[in-house]
C-alpha cells in the first residue's frame, strides 16, 4: 500500500455555495470570504459594464422626442 493512498482527498480550489463549512479552519473561512468577496467585485464590475452598455444602445434606439 502507498503512503498517499491514506492521504485524505485534496479540498476543492474554488469554494461554492451551500458547502459545509463545520470542518473548515478560521484561515480556510477567512480565504472563502475573500474569494467570495473577489467574486462579487468581479461580478458587480460586469454588471455596471453590461448596464452601461445597455443604456447606451437604449439612447441610441430611441425615438427621437421621446
Amino acid at each position: 500500500m502507498d503512503w498517499d493512498d491514506l492521504k485524505p482527498p485534496p479540498k476543492p480550489a474554488t469554494a461554492s455555495v451551500g458547502e459545509n463549512l463545520e470542518t473548515l479552519s478560521v484561515a480556510e473561512l477567512e480565504q472563502r470570504i475573500a474569494a467570495f468577496a473577489a467574486e462579487i467585485a468581479r461580478v458587480e464590475a460586469e454588471l455596471a459594464r453590461k448596464r452601461a452598455h445597455e443604456s447606451a444602445a437604449a439612447a441610441l434606439f430611441r425615438k427621437p422626442g421621446a
